[in-house]
């Protein structure tokens, strides 16, 4: 542990706490003690819970180390009448859209920020939608665009364009499919050349962390299904392991297999839906075909398997909610079968390709030190070489029984993000071969009834049962008051929830760490310099899903 860490307080959960005037000193040193990964920042704000507390509101700092393994949570309690501190967008370049979200949602302010402006919701709202006192029924319509100018500016003058007579101003997006979601980059063009970029996003914004402090903790899976909805099953797992967490069980055997095999089966469509979307921009409609074939017959395979194909909602609080069906491992090895056909015809067209290698290599590039320091984690992290994967620096369920590689690129360009996600692939097929040949027996829940609803001979034959049926329905699985951080390795990266439960059957607090969200801030940073034509495909390449990014 840092020599820092010891002089620190820690509270009932387990974080160090932090006087508001020292939150920069502190970070400052925690950093250049080896914590040097910014994993999420965010605020509890604690009105209406359940335990007196010294103010209102907490910020929080989540931390890690250089080696991926232990993360930290860093607690500040804000003087209610100074809802103010110093950024620390010059430490990590990944605070600034993180900072910018916190002034958003809950009205936090960062003196010296660059640029403190609102960033998921529009510039005329008024109001913080997360704090606790903010009506959820409100609605803001927004009647007016926002030019980004006072964005673009400061960035040309940055960029050494003082006139601005000569440069062609441009929006990528949102209302284009080459935009992968209802994104915005204003871009400022000298002849085809990229010289500033912007981004706007919240277009898509949902209110999804303010919706799970009215639901139940089962009731809140199907919403994790709109985050990342190319592989959501992942976005289940994700929240339920974190739940699971807070109530320290452990799911049974069968039901960590079946995790496992569907998560990696999610994380293969998500890739094979990157990979086709990136080809077909280019102009490679037929690789398009050939990856995306294949991921309808998955999407074949879970509607059978879960009722849904696409928002499947399929994990439970304590397991899963059914498990295989009969015929299920024949329908997985043709899915199997066709992954690896057409990804193999795939590369076949690409690997030699001149067009393809032009196109991809040193064009938005992102080295290591960089990647880190904008918070980018999952293939587009591991693109740069970084080997982090919480399925080995922190591993979960049977990974650590498994043998698998962690794939890494070289030079963290559009080539390397594209070509770890087809190893990925190929080692994603290798664990869900692996994990069906040791598939054990047994039960798919916990048998709990505080977490686990009771079987349907129980509920229609025994008055316990209707009961212990109703009361979880009703009232919801009752979470201890804590407050937790937990994460899986999703189909992007480091996949998170920060959950603060005040002892009743709905989360007081969820904030979601999406990969996207980091990745996207760091988008037009690497769109400059870059043509206009590359743009799309390094956008793509990042694989910005908005349902996760806006949330």
């Amino acid at each position: 542990m840092s020599s820092i860490l010891k002089q620190l307080q820690k509270d009932e959960n387990g974080a160090f706490l932090i006087e508001q005037h020292k939150i920069k000193e502190t970070i400052k040193n925690l950093k250049e003690s080896g914590f040097h990964f910014l994993v999420d920042l965010t605020v509890i704000d604690y009105l209406t819970y359940c335990k007196k507390t010294p103010s209102r509101f907490a910020l929080i700092y989540i931390l890690r180390d250089k080696n991926f393994k232990n993360h930290i949570v860093l607690k500040s309690f804000l003087n209610n009448d100074v809802l103010k501190v110093e950024t620390i967008c010059d430490l990590f370049d990944s605070a600034n859209w993180l900072e910018r979200e916190v002034f958003d949602q809950y009205g936090i302010k960062f003196f010296k920020h660059p640029n403190l402006k609102r960033v998921l919701n529009h510039k005329d709202f008024e109001g913080h939608p997360l704090r606790k006192d903010y009506p959820k029924t409100k609605r803001q319509t927004c009647f007016s665009t926002d030019d980004l100018m006072d964005e673009m500016i400061p960035k040309l003058e940055k960029n050494g364009y003082l006139n601005h007579d000569e440069l062609m101003f441009l929006n990528l997006g949102p209302a284009h499919p080459a935009s992968h979601g209802t994104i915005r980059t204003f871009v400022a063009l000298d002849g085809e050349s990229i010289v500033s970029a912007v981004s706007e996003i919240g277009y898509l914004h949902r209110g999804f962390e303010k919706s799970c402090e009215d639901h139940t903790y089962n009731q809140i899976i199907p919403y994790t299904d709109r985050l990342n909805y190319c592989s959501a099953i992942l976005n289940n797992i994700a929240f339920a392991h974190s739940v699971e967490q807070m109530l320290n069980i452990k799911i049974p055997i069968r039901a960590q297999f079946i995790r496992v095999i569907i998560g990696e089966l999610s994380r293969i469509i998500d890739h094979l839906v990157c990979l086709a979307a990136n080809l077909v921009d280019m102009g490679a409609l037929t690789n398009y075909w050939y990856l995306f074939n294949p991921r309808e017959k998955v999407y074949e395979l879970l509607s059978k398997l879960t009722g849904a194909r696409l928002t499947n909602s399929y994990m439970r609080i304590g397991g899963v909610t059914n498990d295989f069906y009969n015929g299920f491992e024949n329908d997985l090895k043709i899915c199997i079968d066709e992954i690896k056909k057409g990804a193999s015809d795939t590369l076949k067209l690409i690997e030699k390709n001149r067009i393809f290698h032009e196109r991809t290599q040193n064009i938005g590039v992102i080295s290591k030190e960089k990647a880190i320091n904008l918070g980018f984690s999952g293939p587009n992290l591991r693109a740069s070489g970084v080997a982090y994967d919480l399925r080995k620096t922190n591993p979960y369920y049977i990974y650590s029984e498994l043998d698998f590689d962690t794939v890494v690129g070289s030079v963290g360009d559009i080539y390397d993000r594209m070509m770890v996600r087809f190893e990925e692939i190929n080692q994603s097929i290798n664990i869900i071969n692996q994990s069906m040949k040791i598939l054990p027996e047994g039960e798919i829940m916990v048998e709990d009834h505080k977490v686990a609803l009771p079987k349907k001979n129980l509920v229609y034959n025994s008055i316990e049962g209707v009961m212990n049926h109703f009361k979880l329905i009703i009232d919801g699985i009752k979470v201890s008051p804590s407050e937790e951080y937990s994460a899986i390795e999703g189909a992007n990266g480091e996949l998170g929830f920060f959950i603060v439960s005040d002892g009743s059957g709905t989360p007081y607090k969820v904030k979601v760490r999406p990969p996207c969200f980091f990745a996207m801030a760091a988008l037009p940073e690497m769109l400059e310099g870059e043509m206009v034509a590359d743009s799309i495909l390094v956008l793509g390449s990042l694989n910005i899903i908005a349902g996760e990014l806006d949330r």
